[in-house]
């Protein structure tokens, strides 16, 4: 498994937990005891976890305003957090390629969703790639990828 796949992994694993939990504690250190994963899989999902929990209200507006018909409160806890951590990454995390950021927000939908959670999750992100203004680089980039498959 690739290094930035746990990341992710382990980061929608944390994320999910700060949702029941609402703030760090014991269950962090557990988390981490439990949970084995390199030091560069763990600061990339430490990374993630801290941009995705300092970003939340914009991250979670702009979910809302992307899912149609969707309230974030309303969502599966695990749909919601991969869409955090895609979103955060769309926009803050210029180092990840909208495509990897993509497949990999769908690959765990597919491991920890249902089986719908997959289509909803590449609907919402692809719609925010394609239409937020501030992701026109981003968006040139996973253009020239298709065309170059």
């Amino acid at each position: 498994m690739g290094s930035r796949h746990q990341a992710r992994e382990r980061a929608l694993q944390i994320l999910f937990q700060y949702d029941i939990h609402g703030k760090p504690g014991l269950w962090l250190d557990v988390f981490w005891k439990e949970n084995e994963a390199s030091a560069e899989a763990r600061a990339f999902a430490e990374r993630l976890v801290a941009g995705v929990l300092e970003q939340k209200p914009e991250l979670d507006a702009l979910i809302t305003q992307y899912a149609t018909n969707w309230k974030i409160s309303r969502m599966p806890i695990v749909d919601r957090n991969i869409l955090r951590a895609g979103v955060y990454e769309l926009l803050w995390m210029d180092d990840v390629p909208a495509k990897v950021t993509m497949n990999e927000a769908v690959e765990l939908a597919k491991s920890f969703g249902d089986d719908e959670a997959s289509k909803f999750v590449n609907g919402v992100l692809d719609k925010v790639l394609n239409q937020e203004l501030t992701l026109s680089a981003k968006r040139a980039e996973a253009g020239s990828m298709k065309r170059e498959a």
